[in-house]
């Protein structure tokens, strides 16, 4: 009896060593992503009240992983019972990646003409504001779904190869990391400006240490949001590539010979501008038929 309790914990630690493994090759493939994952969070979770940031990124914290609980055992049911289609979904979601990645510089080289957006009323009521909030709130909680559902099928598609405890293991650890993690460097971006105000505060002298620190965060705020966006752009191109060339054997053979970083970049990048006019095109005629 003994000897069978010491061999039940020998494959425990057996199955946490494979975990271990395994979440480190499952964190390498969804870190790009998890990357454009901060940039978008962030950016929904700023231009709030300042007393009102952390409620707010609070709540999308609790729909993200309420969207984790929902997505995690439809996931390892498909990979259980019909593994194919977590290849299928993993290539779907490749197709969606490269689109987004493309029209992120598609806006960067063309921009559009955006219509010019209504300031918001200074004497809203209380009521008011937190509809307003909470509109951005379910906003941001379903953006959250949809990157969610790429980095678990992303990181489902890393070991599908192992045994389901393993599986379980190892994407939920990527699933937790993907909302702590990243909401927790959410949290800290998005008070930058608020910390630097209060260095600046901090005492009564001018161009003191403490005001030219501040002064750095609330300066450098905006420019750390768009140095995330860009890098959330090229990590998208990187990550959709990577799905393709490690997915299908024929874009494989056709950039085996380039740096692996060069090709997968390349392929996000030209599947991005096949998709892009075609999803502009569906658009169109969408907008044609349902306006008859």
């Amino acid at each position: 009896m003994a000897s069978g309790f010491f061999a039940l914990l020998d494959d425990i630690a057996a199955l946490m060593d494979d975990v271990a493994v395994m979440s480190k090759v499952a964190g390498k493939k969804t870190a790009g992503l998890l990357g454009d994952d901060l940039a978008v969070n962030a950016e929904k979770a700023s231009g709030f009240i300042s007393d009102r940031e952390l409620p707010v990124l609070w709540a999308i914290t609790k729909g993200s992983l309420l969207n984790k609980l929902i997505i995690l055992p439809v996931a390892f049911l498909l990979s259980a019972f019909v593994p194919v289609a977590i290849k299928i979904i993993l290539l779907i979601g490749g197709l969606y990646l490269a689109y987004e990645g493309a029209e992120k510089i598609h806006e960067y080289l063309f921009p559009h003409k955006h219509a010019k957006s209504t300031p918001v009323p200074e004497d809203l009521t209380k009521e008011q504001m937190l509809e307003r909030e909470d509109e951005k709130v379910k906003s941001a909680i379903l953006t959250d779904f949809i990157l969610s559902v790429e980095i678990v099928i992303i990181a489902l598609g890393t070991v599908s190869g192992e045994e389901l405890p393993t599986q379980i293991g190892v994407v939920s650890i990527i699933a937790l990391v993907a909302t702590v993690g990243v909401y927790g460097v959410v949290a800290l971006i998005v008070r930058m400006d608020e910390f630097g105000a209060k260095l600046i505060d901090m005492n009564e002298q001018t161009d003191s240490f403490s005001d030219k620190v501040g002064e750095f965060l609330v300066n450098a705020l905006p420019w750390v949001i768009k140095g995330l966006a860009l890098i959330g752009t090229i990590a998208l191109m990187l990550v959709s590539g990577g799905i393709f060339v490690h997915n299908l054997d024929f874009v494989h053979d056709l950039v085996h010979s380039l740096p692996t970083i060069l090709g997968e970049f390349l392929v996000g990048l030209v599947v991005g501008a096949i998709v892009l006019p075609l999803v502009g095109l569906g658009k169109k005629l969408w907008k044609s038929v349902s306006s008859k």
